[in-house]
């Protein structure tokens, strides 16, 4: 009978999506995993095959777990498609300007991977990739219903203006990572909603 584990799975896939977003994939040493989850490497090992499919599994759970907290505030009807946008903003600029270690924030995962491995990963690309359209598709579709409500009055394609958002929110992401503060960050978001509006 095979013994049961004694940890739990998704506690170590937290702590080491945590380590990897904190210091980029190559980084990260199996090491630090070991000491981020408890674990030693051979239950790393036996676990999760290689630091490779660890990593995925953490990219993969990071970005199920933001990009669904994201979408669900865009899709919240309640509200004005433009201020449904105006609260992603303000998720983001909360976001990094919580947890800052010396005036920096960790910026998000998804960007950092897409600048440290999409180029020469294939398959972290793809996944970045799928969650990008998933991402886009929203916002294009928020766009759509800000046209139809009022509350979005740039003529503008509105699949241009969706990769324009995600765009500025990943600028936001990288400034916060280069030290740019609250202020900074808000007047970011500003500029971007005026382009919505105007």
């Amino acid at each position: 009978m095979a013994r049961p584990r004694m940890f739990s799975e998704e506690q170590a896939l937290d702590a080491a999506m945590r380590t990897f977003w904190e210091n980029g994939y190559e980084a990260t040493s199996t090491q630090d995993l070991c000491e981020a989850t408890g674990l030693g490497r051979s239950s790393i090992y036996n676990t999760f095959k290689s630091k490779h499919d660890l990593f995925e599994r953490a990219l993969a759970h990071y970005i199920d777990t933001m990009t669904t907290t994201q979408l669900a505030v865009l899709q919240d009807t309640r509200h004005s498609a433009v201020d449904r946008i105006r609260a992603l903003f303000a998720m983001v600029v909360d976001g990094e300007t919580e947890h800052r270690a010396g005036g920096r924030s960790l910026g998000c995962l998804t960007v950092n991977t897409t600048v440290e491995l999409a180029a020469r990963d294939s398959r972290a690309a793809e996944m970045l990739e799928r969650d990008t359209a998933r991402r886009l598709a929203v916002l294009r579709a928020v766009i759509e219903e800000g046209r139809r409500d009022g509350s979005i009055t740039s003529q503008r394609d509105a699949g241009a203006l969706a990769r324009f958002i995600n765009a500025a929110i990943g600028g936001m992401r990288i400034s916060s990572q280069g030290g740019a503060d609250r202020t900074a960050l808000e007047s970011i978001a500003e500029v971007t909603l005026d382009a919505l509006t105007h």
